[in-house]
């Protein structure tokens, strides 16, 4: 009977000890199987046939930044970069940089299975996000349990447009998913600022991956003045009340420890200088300019390079596009006379961000807004305002993918808002799931699924043709 209640205890101290790291193995192997098996063999076991990252890595290996071949046929020269006579891949390099290895060990780029290290890596979302969701309880911003934060990360994993990206391997959606890691590893670093560095290292990689990131840096130099205050009583004198010395993120400013707030600041900087460097001298080699955004997508070989052009790359004229598809690009009814068509077809420009993810919409009716929640708010509306700029509209796609760029923060004001999940969000849920499980299971998988899809390549088409 002893030795039985010995085995037990030491049960009980094997499970108290190692939860966490048990419940991160179980949602990362949830997540990867349902994005494996839904990914198919054509993912799991070749490499894709928008590889731009691996031939990247491949040409790195080779001494060049160029590819002195061109553009490999089974890509059909699609959004490969033409100057001077030479062909670039014009992506932000961060994902080469991650692929390098592989791409050695296999070979060549041929041989280097991109696509499966993709899903591999979607698998990492959801335990980084349940730990971000977790430091959120434990620092007092949010009240949720763990049970509502484990739901959030499977929500986020299968009722967002991640789904869908997370399963495509390709070039346009491998930057997504690597983008989400990275921004979750950012965020964990940087609430409380207490990872400085790290925080620096995650958002230098994360926008030399999906430049958008860099415009969640404010989260960082936010908390990190939070962390510089002085304690109340050390600093405040009698004639000055909480009241005068706060902001409206909550920060009393005659209380911040200078010095400790600049040592912050250049440990949070030095990754992200390094990172401007690298990139300015990459395509200052490539393009003869020394800035560090400047990758060369202005020489895409594509119908609308002429579009880029003349308005450029970001500009207010593609504003009024960009918002028709975010928030009115509904499934297609066929006309009466079309007996043979499907029931509804999606334009290849995607799916409303609303109608994809209706559960998003309750991040408009928070119960609290707290310093933090205005911080993270700002943070989403600068990504969302640089996409809405862009002149693509995310095309091809099945729902807004771009909104990938900002998810993580749509996903924290829902934790830390205080909303409940009622039966309405449940329902909201479920619509999510359902459609974006759609979305997985059909986009860009050809044969009888293309019949779904309207795609038209001048990109001018949103709306339904009358």
């Amino acid at each position: 009977m002893r030795n039985y209640f010995s085995i037990f205890r030491s049960n009980a101290y094997f499970f108290s000890h190692f939860r966490l790291p048990l419940l991160l193995l179980l949602l990362y192997s949830i997540t990867t199987t349902i994005f494996a098996l839904i990914a198919g063999p054509a993912r799991l076991e070749e490499h894709t046939n928008s590889n731009h990252y691996a031939l990247l890595a491949e040409a790195w290996l080779q001494g060049r930044q160029d590819l002195p071949e061109g553009p490999p046929y089974y890509t059909f020269n699609n959004d490969f970069a033409s100057y001077k006579g030479k062909t670039y891949i014009s992506f932000p390099p961060f994902p080469a940089m991650l692929m390098l290895p592989f791409v050695k060990i296999a070979g060549d780029a041929e041989s280097f299975k991109d696509g499966q290290l993709i899903i591999w890596l979607a698998g990492l979302s959801t335990p980084l996000l349940f730990l971000v969701l977790e430091k959120l309880s434990t620092m007092g911003h949010s009240l949720r349990s763990q049970k509502e934060n484990i739901f959030l990360c499977l929500l986020f994993a299968f009722g967002t447009v991640f789904f869908f990206t997370a399963v495509q391997g390709t070039v346009w959606f491998a930057a997504h998913v690597v983008s989400i890691l990275l921004g979750a590893a950012y965020i964990l670093c940087s609430l409380g600022a207490q990872r400085p560095f790290l925080a620096g290292l995650f958002l230098a990689c994360g926008w030399m991956t999906r430049p958008t990131m860099l415009l969640t840096a404010p989260l960082f130099l936010v908390e990190a003045m939070r962390a510089s205050t002085l304690p109340l009583s050390a600093s405040v004198s009698s004639s000055d009340t909480p009241e005068k010395t706060k902001s409206f993120l909550s920060i009393p400013w005659n209380q911040i420890q200078i010095k400790k707030l600049v040592a912050v600041y250049f440990s949070f900087s030095i990754p992200l200088l390094f990172s401007f460097v690298v990139c300015g001298w990459m395509n200052y080699t490539r393009f003869g300019t020394l800035s560090p955004f400047a990758f060369g997508h202005e020489y895409l070989n594509v119908l609308w390079r002429t579009r880029i052009e003349q308005w450029g790359l970001f500009s207010y004229h593609y504003l009024a596009k960009n918002l028709g598809v975010m928030l009115s690009s509904l499934p297609w009814i066929p006309a009466r006379s079309s007996s043979s068509s499907p029931p509804f077809q999606i334009n290849e420009h995607g799916l409303a961000l609303w109608f994809t993810t209706p559960f998003y919409l309750w991040i408009l009716w928070p119960r609290t807004r707290s310093p933090l929640y205005v911080t993270v708010l700002f943070c989403a509306c600068l990504c969302i305002g640089m996409d809405l700029l862009y002149q693509n509209t995310g095309w091809r796609q099945f729902g807004y993918r771009f909104s990938n760029d900002y998810a993580l923060l749509l996903l924290i004001l829902l934790a830390i808002g205080g909303q409940p999940f009622g039966f309405l969000f449940r329902l909201a849920a479920i619509w999510s799931i359902g459609w974006n499980l759609f979305g997985a299971l059909t986009f860009n998988r050809g044969g009888k699924w293309d019949a779904y899809y309207y795609r038209e390549r001048t990109q001018s088409i949103l709306y339904q043709p009358d």
